[in-house]
């Protein structure tokens, strides 16, 4: 859901570099879940919070100084899935795509999604192939994506073994 991108002041306030498409809505959600790039997911109880600009300030429980919002610097931000409201009609989290097979209209498996990435114009799939074939950018778009069936675990694209 984001990323903490500064320590911010003396008091041990933090600076978030929200993914989301309204980026205060993170402050809504009081628990967040924080893993450092070198450490373990770890809770978080939110005390206070503002948006500055595309960032967000945030002060949480147990943080009271720089030193101490040092150590987040770069950590991962996320939120229990259960606690994000429903995807409504025709919408999906990208979330939910990573681990869905790919396979593309004749049929022929192009991989795994093992991410979803947005690159400002549009969400990209990156597909893993199982046998050790390239890694694929499949853009996210109605162009290239047939349909999303996540009972059946499938992605169906409009794309070729050799893009």
């Amino acid at each position: 859901m984001g990323r903490v991108i500064a320590p911010f002041g003396i008091k041990g306030w933090i600076r978030v570099r929200p993914f989301t498409a309204e980026p205060t809505r993170l402050l809504l959600y009081p628990r967040w879940w924080v893993r450092p790039a070198a450490g373990t997911w770890r809770s978080l109880l939110l005390t206070a919070g503002q948006a500055q600009g595309p960032n967000l300030l945030v002060a949480v429980e147990g943080v009271a100084d720089r030193g101490a919002a040092t150590v987040l610097n770069g950590a991962d931000v996320a939120i229990e899935r259960d606690e994000l409201p429903d995807a409504g009609a025709g919408e999906i989290y990208w979330a939910e795509l990573e681990g869905l097979s790919v396979v593309n209209r004749q049929g022929i498996g192009l991989g795994r999604v093992v991410a979803v990435a947005d690159f400002g114009a549009h969400p990209v799939l990156r597909i893993a192939d199982a046998t050790g074939g390239p890694e694929r950018l499949i853009p996210f778009v109605a162009a290239y994506v047939d349909s999303v069936d996540l009972v059946d675990g499938r992605v169906g694209v409009d794309w070729q073994p050799d893009y």
